[in-house]
């Protein structure tokens, strides 16, 4: 099913996500439904808290054809390079609007899958910037707070215009 991505400056995308208890189908029902909602957006990532759902979890599919699905439940990053890499990000929550940010190049990215089991694996490049990203959605963070003022104003007032206009 697909599900409503909340837009900024939407107050609800700056909700805190709570842990997840247990995986339960009712999470995997979700995880399955957060995929076909970015895969329908033609999106990278998604955050629960973007589908009004405030639960750590994450999907993610960097492949070119949607062959490579991943799901981040309760993540956790540890750097393991200080080393920071700007890279232009665009966000399903801030449709049409794309801008460098700097992120750590290089972490351990700590999690559950989709059936609760622990993993981890070493992140660098695009894998890393998305985690980062999509982790910020699960602390009530958006891209564009790493933007100046001006900037963000400008990119809040041009969303609220054309929100208004679908109205």
């Amino acid at each position: 099913m697909i599900l409503d991505i909340l837009e900024y400056p939407d107050p609800r995308l700056r909700t805190l996500a709570k842990p997840v208890i247990t995986v339960t189908d009712e999470i995997r029902t979700l995880i399955d439904d957060m995929f076909e909602t970015m895969y329908d957006a033609v999106g990278i990532g998604l955050a629960a808290s973007q589908v009004n759902v405030h639960q750590q979890i994450v999907v993610m599919d960097l492949s070119d054809d949607n062959s490579e699905p991943r799901v981040f439940i309760n993540p956790k990053i540890e750097v393991l390079d200080g080393d920071l890499e700007a890279m232009q990000e665009g966000c399903l929550s801030v449709p049409g609007f794309y801008e460098d940010v700097e992120r750590i190049e290089h972490c351990l990215i700590k999690a559950l899958d989709r059936n609760g089991e622990a993993f981890e694996i070493e992140a660098r490049g695009l894998l890393a910037v998305c985690i980062q990203h999509e982790m910020d959605h699960l602390n009530g963070k958006l891209f564009v707070d790493y933007l100046s003022s001006l900037k963000r104003t400008r990119i809040r007032k041009k969303l609220e215009k054309l929100q208004k206009k679908s109205a």
